[in-house]
């Protein structure tokens, strides 16, 4: 649903990842059209529309009900802001009247002020009610589908999102924990699996024992990589000729499926196993949509120093051809 299209962002503690190298790769037209499909807290949008003329626009759309508050604090009328997934874009923006644009930013994952608010239920680190929602208007929370998920479902969930080596021991032990009392606080949570996880395992790594456990129950409950999955083929349909998608990951499982989208989608040069080609195959092999622009990018030093977070974020781009 479109909530506002006029209001300037507000200033927060939030430090935007990439913010010049994903706005360069925008290659912004002064007249262009662009979609930040992950507004957070306006970071890079507020650099998108520094770039733009007054015939340009940009659409911003964000889950979080805190990130569309500070959307729509923006006043400026080439804004319009989303309260809803980046998994809907071509429907919604056709709901603008809207059928190609220049450009669009997908900046993934969880928000430094998510993690940073203890109600919100994403860290480890705060005590707060699990919650895990990026949307907090509607869907189950971790706590409500933890009381109920079954230990082989538990142990599919933290093993293929978490990609958690102890996935069963730490579905067994949750099993265990709620049979005395709900596992309804992060930190509740956090100590179950750090007891589930071995000693000596548990000092060979550095990060928490409880992260693998936290980012597999987020990325399930909020379909991350199913609306991924479902935005990619969209954002490629509705950019211009020469427009450009811009997707800043932040963990292997993301940037894995960005990575062999934008391949596929480019790659001429990929024989099918079975020869010869039939005439629908070679056909097939030169109309491919997508352009890899560079390398993948990530963060260097100076940003590092900043924003610890970003050392985990890598940025692909992708330019967009052969559209008639």
């Amino acid at each position: 649903m479109v909530s506002r299209c006029n209001g300037v962002v507000e200033e927060s503690m939030h430090v935007t990842v990439l913010p010049h190298e994903a706005v360069d790769a925008l290659a912004v037209k002064p007249d262009g059209i662009y979609v930040d499909g992950t507004f957070g807290r306006g970071g890079h949008s507020r650099m998108i529309l520094e770039r733009l003329g007054k015939g340009g626009r940009l659409i911003a759309f964000d889950r979080d009900p805190s990130a569309l508050a500070a959307g729509q604090a923006i006043s400026d009328t080439r804004f319009c802001m989303i309260h809803g997934s980046f998994s809907q874009i071509k429907q919604t923006l056709g709901e603008l009247s809207v059928d190609r644009v220049d450009g669009v930013l997908l900046d993934l994952g969880v928000s430094s002020p998510q993690l940073e608010e203890a109600p919100r239920g994403f860290s480890f680190r705060l005590d707060g009610p699990l919650d895990m929602r990026m949307d907090t208007t509607q869907g189950q929370t971790a706590a409500e589908w933890l009381a109920c998920a079954s230990e082989a479902h538990l142990e599919e969930v933290i093993r293929s999102y978490g990609e958690e080596r102890f996935a069963k021991q730490i579905a067994r032990a949750i099993i265990v924990a709620r049979t005395r009392q709900p596992v309804a606080t992060t930190l509740q949570l956090a100590a179950i699996v750090a007891a589930a996880v071995r000693s000596r395992e548990r000092t060979r790594e550095k990060q928490n024992p409880a992260t693998r456990t936290f980012q597999a129950i987020r990325i399930y409950l909020n379909q991350e990589l199913d609306k991924l999955s479902l935005a990619l083929p969209q954002c490629v349909e509705i950019l211009n000729s020469g427009g450009r998608l811009v997707v800043i990951s932040f963990h292997s499982l993301e940037d894995r499926l960005v990575k062999r989208f934008m391949r596929e989608s480019a790659n001429t040069d990929m024989l099918p196993r079975r020869l010869p080609l039939r005439e629908k195959e070679v056909r097939l092999m030169g109309h491919h949509k997508l352009r890899l622009i560079g390398k993948a990018i990530r963060a260097g030093a100076t940003e590092l120093a900043i924003n610890p977070r970003a050392r985990s974020a890598v940025m692909r781009v992708a330019e967009r051809v052969n559209t008639t």
